[in-house]
Protein backbone atom coordinates (compact mmCIF):
# COMPACT_ATOMS: atom_id res chain seq x y z
CA UNK A 1 0.00 0.00 0.00
CA UNK A 2 3.05 2.62 0.85
CA UNK A 3 4.02 1.93 -2.74
CA UNK A 4 1.12 2.28 -4.00
CA UNK A 5 0.58 5.83 -2.85
CA UNK A 6 3.61 6.81 -3.19
CA UNK A 7 2.95 6.05 -6.98
CA UNK A 8 -0.32 7.97 -6.88
CA UNK A 9 1.67 11.29 -5.34
CA UNK A 10 4.26 10.97 -8.30
CA UNK A 11 1.85 11.01 -10.74
CA UNK A 12 -0.04 13.90 -9.27
CA UNK A 13 3.53 15.77 -8.91
CA UNK A 14 4.22 15.17 -12.52
CA UNK A 15 0.66 16.40 -13.41
CA UNK A 16 1.31 19.45 -12.07
CA UNK A 17 4.59 19.95 -13.71
CA UNK A 18 2.72 19.52 -16.74
CA UNK A 19 0.20 21.98 -15.84
CA UNK A 20 3.33 24.45 -14.96
CA UNK A 21 4.58 23.89 -17.69
CA UNK A 22 1.86 24.77 -19.72
CA UNK A 23 1.45 27.71 -17.87
CA UNK A 24 4.52 28.87 -18.85
CA UNK A 25 3.80 28.14 -22.53
CA UNK A 26 0.51 30.77 -22.26
CA UNK A 27 2.60 33.28 -20.55
CA UNK A 28 4.65 33.66 -23.56
CA UNK A 29 0.83 35.55 -25.28
CA UNK A 30 0.68 38.75 -26.47
CA UNK A 31 -0.74 41.36 -24.30
CA UNK A 32 -2.58 44.24 -24.99
CA UNK A 33 -0.61 47.41 -25.35
CA UNK A 34 -0.79 50.23 -22.32
CA UNK A 35 -3.72 52.78 -24.34
CA UNK A 36 -0.45 55.87 -23.48
CA UNK A 37 3.12 54.86 -22.77
CA UNK A 38 4.13 58.35 -20.83
CA UNK A 39 8.23 58.99 -21.27
CA UNK A 40 10.04 57.05 -18.42
CA UNK A 41 10.26 58.90 -14.75
CA UNK A 42 12.51 56.86 -13.46
CA UNK A 43 15.19 58.70 -10.87
CA UNK A 44 18.77 57.80 -9.54
CA UNK A 45 18.32 55.45 -6.59
CA UNK A 46 14.70 55.06 -6.85
CA UNK A 47 12.43 52.28 -7.32
CA UNK A 48 8.94 54.03 -8.72
CA UNK A 49 9.39 55.09 -12.12
CA UNK A 50 5.30 56.64 -11.43
CA UNK A 51 3.72 58.67 -9.08
CA UNK A 52 -0.02 57.99 -9.88
CA UNK A 53 -2.89 60.00 -8.19
CA UNK A 54 -4.09 58.88 -4.56
CA UNK A 55 -7.06 56.70 -5.62
CA UNK A 56 -9.12 58.97 -3.27
CA UNK A 57 -8.83 61.89 -5.06
CA UNK A 58 -12.10 63.46 -6.50
CA UNK A 59 -9.75 65.14 -9.08
CA UNK A 60 -6.86 64.00 -11.23
CA UNK A 61 -4.10 65.73 -13.06
CA UNK A 62 -2.50 64.22 -16.00
CA UNK A 63 0.42 65.28 -17.73
CA UNK A 64 0.12 67.28 -21.14
CA UNK A 65 2.85 67.48 -23.60
CA UNK A 66 1.95 71.42 -25.19
CA UNK A 67 3.69 70.82 -28.22
CA UNK A 68 6.40 72.07 -27.47
CA UNK A 69 8.22 69.43 -26.04
CA UNK A 70 8.21 70.42 -22.39
CA UNK A 71 6.72 67.67 -20.80
CA UNK A 72 9.77 64.92 -22.26
CA UNK A 73 12.27 67.86 -21.61
CA UNK A 74 11.33 67.43 -18.27
CA UNK A 75 11.26 63.88 -17.50
CA UNK A 76 14.20 63.57 -19.87
CA UNK A 77 15.87 65.70 -16.76
CA UNK A 78 14.34 64.91 -13.62
CA UNK A 79 14.71 67.10 -10.96
CA UNK A 80 16.24 64.81 -8.06
CA UNK A 81 14.41 63.79 -5.86
CA UNK A 82 15.09 64.60 -2.23
CA UNK A 83 13.89 62.46 0.90
CA UNK A 84 11.54 64.44 3.15
CA UNK A 85 10.34 63.80 6.66
CA UNK A 86 7.13 64.61 8.14
CA UNK A 87 6.05 64.22 12.08
CA UNK A 88 3.02 62.14 12.60
CA UNK A 89 1.18 63.80 15.15
CA UNK A 90 -1.45 60.43 15.97
CA UNK A 91 -1.87 59.82 19.62
CA UNK A 92 -1.52 55.79 18.96
CA UNK A 93 1.04 53.59 17.89
CA UNK A 94 0.38 50.12 18.38
CA UNK A 95 -1.93 48.92 14.71
CA UNK A 96 -4.36 46.02 15.33
CA UNK A 97 -5.43 43.57 12.99
CA UNK A 98 -7.78 40.35 13.06
CA UNK A 99 -6.31 39.10 9.45
CA UNK A 100 -6.61 34.99 9.88
CA UNK A 101 -3.02 35.44 7.05
CA UNK A 102 -1.07 37.11 9.76
CA UNK A 103 0.39 35.30 12.30
CA UNK A 104 0.57 38.03 14.98
CA UNK A 105 -2.11 40.75 15.48
CA UNK A 106 -0.44 43.65 16.74
CA UNK A 107 2.29 46.13 15.00
CA UNK A 108 4.43 48.77 16.17
CA UNK A 109 5.73 51.02 12.41
CA UNK A 110 7.98 54.06 13.38
CA UNK A 111 8.10 55.01 9.90
CA UNK A 112 5.22 55.08 7.23
CA UNK A 113 6.30 55.38 3.64
CA UNK A 114 9.95 53.43 3.17
CA UNK A 115 13.31 54.79 1.36
CA UNK A 116 14.50 51.78 0.50
CA UNK A 117 11.85 52.37 -2.41
CA UNK A 118 11.17 48.65 -3.23
CA UNK A 119 9.02 48.25 -6.30
CA UNK A 120 7.22 45.66 -5.30
CA UNK A 121 6.22 46.29 -1.62
CA UNK A 122 2.82 45.58 -0.85
CA UNK A 123 2.73 48.78 1.83
CA UNK A 124 2.92 51.42 -1.09
CA UNK A 125 -1.08 51.68 -1.59
CA UNK A 126 -1.24 52.58 2.10
CA UNK A 127 0.57 55.99 1.66
CA UNK A 128 -2.62 57.06 -0.24
CA UNK A 129 -4.32 57.40 2.72
CA UNK A 130 -2.06 59.89 3.96
CA UNK A 131 -2.90 61.52 1.04
CA UNK A 132 0.68 61.20 -0.38
CA UNK A 133 1.00 58.44 -4.22
CA UNK A 134 2.06 54.93 -3.79
CA UNK A 135 4.68 56.29 -6.04
CA UNK A 136 7.71 57.86 -5.55
CA UNK A 137 5.92 59.64 -2.64
CA UNK A 138 5.92 56.68 -0.47
CA UNK A 139 9.59 56.37 -1.12
CA UNK A 140 10.69 60.36 -0.68
CA UNK A 141 8.15 61.79 1.88
CA UNK A 142 8.55 59.77 5.12
CA UNK A 143 6.06 60.24 7.64
CA UNK A 144 7.99 59.76 11.33
CA UNK A 145 6.63 59.32 15.03
CA UNK A 146 8.71 61.01 17.39
CA UNK A 147 6.97 60.06 20.14
CA UNK A 148 6.59 56.31 19.58
CA UNK A 149 8.33 55.63 22.66
CA UNK A 150 6.33 57.24 24.73
CA UNK A 151 3.54 56.66 23.22
CA UNK A 152 3.79 52.69 22.98
CA UNK A 153 4.60 52.56 26.88
CA UNK A 154 1.49 54.56 27.57
CA UNK A 155 -0.40 51.72 25.52
CA UNK A 156 1.37 48.79 27.26
CA UNK A 157 0.60 50.45 30.71
CA UNK A 158 -2.52 49.95 30.14
CA UNK A 159 -4.98 48.16 32.33
CA UNK A 160 -5.85 44.96 31.00
CA UNK A 161 -3.77 44.68 27.98
CA UNK A 162 -2.30 41.20 27.49
CA UNK A 163 0.89 41.02 25.65
CA UNK A 164 1.13 38.83 22.49
CA UNK A 165 4.17 39.19 19.93
CA UNK A 166 4.60 42.60 18.45
CA UNK A 167 5.61 42.42 14.76
CA UNK A 168 7.90 45.69 14.21
CA UNK A 169 8.34 46.06 10.08
CA UNK A 170 4.82 44.83 9.40
CA UNK A 171 4.60 47.33 6.94
CA UNK A 172 7.92 49.72 6.29
CA UNK A 173 11.42 48.41 7.31
CA UNK A 174 11.91 49.68 10.73
CA UNK A 175 15.29 49.81 9.67
CA UNK A 176 15.62 52.11 6.44
CA UNK A 177 18.41 54.86 5.98
CA UNK A 178 16.78 57.28 8.34
CA UNK A 179 16.79 54.87 11.46
CA UNK A 180 20.29 55.71 11.56
CA UNK A 181 19.50 59.64 12.40
CA UNK A 182 16.31 59.17 14.38
CA UNK A 183 17.12 55.68 16.15
CA UNK A 184 12.90 55.34 16.62
CA UNK A 185 13.04 51.78 15.99
CA UNK A 186 15.98 51.56 18.82
CA UNK A 187 13.25 53.15 21.27
CA UNK A 188 10.88 50.85 20.54
CA UNK A 189 13.03 48.03 21.43
CA UNK A 190 14.21 49.77 24.79
CA UNK A 191 10.72 49.84 26.00
CA UNK A 192 9.95 46.54 24.85
CA UNK A 193 13.28 45.24 26.48
CA UNK A 194 11.93 47.34 29.61
CA UNK A 195 8.70 45.53 29.38
CA UNK A 196 9.77 42.07 28.49
CA UNK A 197 7.14 42.37 25.77
CA UNK A 198 7.70 39.85 22.52
CA UNK A 199 8.89 41.12 18.92
CA UNK A 200 9.12 39.85 15.76
CA UNK A 201 11.12 41.83 13.44
CA UNK A 202 11.35 41.49 9.60
CA UNK A 203 13.85 43.73 7.81
CA UNK A 204 16.05 44.09 4.59
CA UNK A 205 18.61 46.08 6.32
CA UNK A 206 22.10 44.98 7.81
CA UNK A 207 21.30 48.36 10.18
CA UNK A 208 19.48 46.11 12.31
CA UNK A 209 22.83 44.96 13.83
CA UNK A 210 23.71 48.35 15.23
CA UNK A 211 21.22 47.32 17.93
CA UNK A 212 22.34 44.13 18.53
CA UNK A 213 23.22 44.76 22.42
CA UNK A 214 19.48 45.13 23.08
CA UNK A 215 18.52 41.94 20.64
CA UNK A 216 21.20 39.62 22.34
CA UNK A 217 19.67 40.63 25.88
CA UNK A 218 16.32 40.01 24.71
CA UNK A 219 16.96 36.50 22.91
CA UNK A 220 18.76 34.98 26.41
CA UNK A 221 14.72 35.95 27.56
CA UNK A 222 12.97 34.02 24.28
CA UNK A 223 11.35 37.98 23.88
CA UNK A 224 12.75 38.05 20.46
CA UNK A 225 13.05 36.44 16.86
CA UNK A 226 14.51 38.40 13.50
CA UNK A 227 13.83 37.96 9.60
CA UNK A 228 16.12 38.98 7.19
CA UNK A 229 14.07 39.80 3.66
CA UNK A 230 16.39 38.47 0.75
CA UNK A 231 15.19 38.22 -2.90
CA UNK A 232 17.95 38.18 -4.91
CA UNK A 233 21.44 37.07 -4.62
CA UNK A 234 22.12 39.45 -8.08
CA UNK A 235 23.48 42.79 -6.67
CA UNK A 236 22.03 44.25 -10.16
CA UNK A 237 18.65 42.90 -9.97
CA UNK A 238 18.81 43.96 -6.35
CA UNK A 239 19.86 47.64 -7.21
CA UNK A 240 16.79 48.40 -9.57
CA UNK A 241 14.24 46.50 -7.57
CA UNK A 242 15.32 47.76 -4.31
CA UNK A 243 17.57 50.49 -4.84
CA UNK A 244 18.83 52.22 -1.09
CA UNK A 245 18.07 48.64 0.50
CA UNK A 246 21.18 46.62 1.84
CA UNK A 247 23.10 44.53 -0.86
CA UNK A 248 22.13 41.03 -0.80
CA UNK A 249 25.56 40.13 0.36
CA UNK A 250 25.35 42.34 4.01
CA UNK A 251 21.65 40.82 4.95
CA UNK A 252 23.34 37.42 4.64
CA UNK A 253 25.86 38.99 7.04
CA UNK A 254 23.26 40.18 8.80
CA UNK A 255 21.74 36.90 9.30
CA UNK A 256 25.52 35.45 10.25
CA UNK A 257 25.93 38.20 13.31
CA UNK A 258 22.65 37.38 14.45
CA UNK A 259 23.01 34.55 14.75
CA UNK A 260 26.56 34.19 16.20
CA UNK A 261 24.55 36.91 19.08
CA UNK A 262 22.37 34.21 19.97
CA UNK A 263 19.38 36.15 18.29
CA UNK A 264 16.70 33.21 16.60
CA UNK A 265 17.16 34.56 12.88
CA UNK A 266 15.17 33.22 9.90
CA UNK A 267 15.17 34.40 5.98
CA UNK A 268 12.23 35.39 3.92
CA UNK A 269 12.24 35.32 0.57
CA UNK A 270 9.71 37.25 -0.20
CA UNK A 271 8.46 38.41 -2.87
CA UNK A 272 8.72 35.57 -5.21
CA UNK A 273 8.13 36.82 -8.49
CA UNK A 274 7.35 34.93 -11.53
CA UNK A 275 10.52 34.74 -14.17
CA UNK A 276 12.41 37.34 -12.26
CA UNK A 277 14.01 35.73 -9.20
CA UNK A 278 11.77 32.52 -8.64
CA UNK A 279 14.53 31.03 -10.21
CA UNK A 280 17.04 31.75 -7.42
CA UNK A 281 14.51 30.20 -4.13
CA UNK A 282 16.71 27.15 -3.66
CA UNK A 283 20.16 29.40 -3.79
CA UNK A 284 18.41 32.05 -1.94
CA UNK A 285 17.38 29.10 1.04
CA UNK A 286 21.22 27.55 0.73
CA UNK A 287 22.41 30.76 1.38
CA UNK A 288 20.68 31.47 4.20
CA UNK A 289 20.90 28.40 6.24
CA UNK A 290 24.58 29.01 5.17
CA UNK A 291 24.76 31.66 7.17
CA UNK A 292 23.04 30.49 9.75
CA UNK A 293 19.11 31.11 9.74
CA UNK A 294 17.12 28.39 11.49
CA UNK A 295 14.15 28.95 9.81
CA UNK A 296 12.58 30.27 6.18
CA UNK A 297 9.97 31.51 4.94
CA UNK A 298 8.17 33.14 1.06
CA UNK A 299 5.39 34.87 -0.37
CA UNK A 300 4.26 35.23 -3.78
CA UNK A 301 4.08 38.69 -5.28
CA UNK A 302 0.82 40.65 -4.59
CA UNK A 303 0.09 43.73 -6.49
CA UNK A 304 -2.85 45.43 -4.50
CA UNK A 305 -4.72 48.53 -5.68
CA UNK A 306 -1.77 51.29 -7.26
CA UNK A 307 0.49 49.15 -6.94
CA UNK A 308 -0.51 47.36 -10.05
CA UNK A 309 0.41 50.24 -12.60
CA UNK A 310 3.51 50.68 -10.01
CA UNK A 311 4.88 47.90 -11.08
CA UNK A 312 3.75 46.94 -14.42
CA UNK A 313 5.49 50.59 -15.31
CA UNK A 314 8.52 49.63 -13.63
CA UNK A 315 8.83 46.12 -15.65
CA UNK A 316 8.27 48.37 -18.79
CA UNK A 317 11.08 49.90 -18.25
CA UNK A 318 13.78 47.98 -16.76
CA UNK A 319 12.92 44.08 -17.97
CA UNK A 320 10.85 45.45 -21.68
CA UNK A 321 11.69 42.12 -23.37
CA UNK A 322 10.43 39.78 -20.71
CA UNK A 323 7.55 42.19 -19.04
CA UNK A 324 4.99 40.84 -20.86
CA UNK A 325 5.45 37.41 -19.82
CA UNK A 326 6.08 38.32 -16.28
CA UNK A 327 2.61 40.17 -16.25
CA UNK A 328 1.07 36.54 -17.69
CA UNK A 329 2.80 34.58 -15.17
CA UNK A 330 1.58 36.96 -12.60
CA UNK A 331 -1.82 36.31 -13.61
CA UNK A 332 -2.05 32.37 -13.78
CA UNK A 333 -0.67 32.91 -10.16
CA UNK A 334 -3.92 35.05 -9.45
CA UNK A 335 -7.04 33.74 -10.81
CA UNK A 336 -6.32 35.50 -14.02
CA UNK A 337 -5.50 38.97 -12.73
CA UNK A 338 -2.43 41.09 -11.11
CA UNK A 339 -4.07 40.48 -7.74
CA UNK A 340 -5.81 38.44 -5.61
CA UNK A 341 -7.35 39.86 -2.26
CA UNK A 342 -8.97 36.95 -0.83
CA UNK A 343 -7.25 35.33 2.37
CA UNK A 344 -5.74 32.16 2.73
CA UNK A 345 -4.86 33.37 -1.34
CA UNK A 346 -2.88 36.65 -1.09
CA UNK A 347 0.37 35.26 0.23
CA UNK A 348 0.29 31.91 -1.38
CA UNK A 349 -1.30 32.02 -5.13
CA UNK A 350 -2.90 29.79 -6.74
CA UNK A 351 -2.86 27.58 -10.01
CA UNK A 352 0.05 25.05 -11.29
CA UNK A 353 2.73 27.77 -11.30
CA UNK A 354 2.18 29.15 -7.92
CA UNK A 355 1.79 25.01 -6.45
CA UNK A 356 5.13 24.60 -8.02
CA UNK A 357 6.53 27.36 -6.43
CA UNK A 358 5.71 26.01 -3.03
CA UNK A 359 6.66 22.23 -3.88
CA UNK A 360 10.19 23.89 -4.84
CA UNK A 361 10.29 25.95 -1.24
CA UNK A 362 9.25 23.04 0.78
CA UNK A 363 11.71 20.64 -0.83
CA UNK A 364 14.58 23.55 -0.17
CA UNK A 365 13.82 24.44 3.07
CA UNK A 366 13.79 20.82 4.20
CA UNK A 367 17.29 19.94 2.52
CA UNK A 368 18.60 22.87 4.11
CA UNK A 369 16.77 22.37 7.60
CA UNK A 370 14.89 25.73 7.13
CA UNK A 371 11.75 23.51 8.52
CA UNK A 372 11.70 23.04 11.58
CA UNK A 373 9.37 24.42 14.71
CA UNK A 374 9.93 28.02 15.30
CA UNK A 375 11.21 29.01 18.66
CA UNK A 376 8.21 30.48 20.67
CA UNK A 377 8.44 33.55 22.13
CA UNK A 378 7.56 33.60 25.81
CA UNK A 379 4.99 36.18 27.16
CA UNK A 380 4.65 35.32 30.55
CA UNK A 381 7.47 37.38 31.30
CA UNK A 382 5.86 40.65 30.79
CA UNK A 383 5.34 43.03 33.52
CA UNK A 384 4.85 46.82 33.95
CA UNK A 385 7.78 48.57 35.16
CA UNK A 386 7.60 50.09 38.89
CA UNK A 387 4.07 48.29 39.03
CA UNK A 388 4.70 46.30 42.20
CA UNK A 389 6.86 49.22 43.63
CA UNK A 390 3.93 51.38 43.39
CA UNK A 391 1.25 49.35 45.24
CA UNK A 392 4.07 48.48 48.00
CA UNK A 393 4.80 52.23 48.59
CA UNK A 394 0.79 52.98 48.43
CA UNK A 395 0.45 50.25 51.17
CA UNK A 396 3.40 51.37 53.11
CA UNK A 397 2.15 54.88 53.35
CA UNK A 398 -0.86 53.77 55.06
CA UNK A 399 1.69 53.45 58.26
Amino acid sequence: MPELARSDKDAHDCAADRDALAALDRAGMPEPEPSVRMPSGAHRGRGAVTNPAVRFDSSVVSPFDDGWDTLTGEIEEPVKLATTLIKDATKSVIAWNSSPDLGFDRAVNPYRGCEHGCVYCYARPTHAYLGYSPGLDFETKLIFKPEVGALLEKELRKPGYVPKAMALGSNTDPYQPVERTLKLTRTVLEVLDKFNHPVGIVTKSAGVLRDLDILSAMAKRSLVRVYLSVTTLDPRLARVMEPRAAIPARRLHAIEELTRAGVPTGILTAPMIPSLNDAEMEKLLEAGARAGARHASFILLRLPHELKTIFEAWLHEHFPDRAKHVLNLIRDTRAGGLNDARFGHRFSGSGPYADLLLRRFARAARQWGLDGAREGLDCSQFAVPGETTGKQDAQLSLF
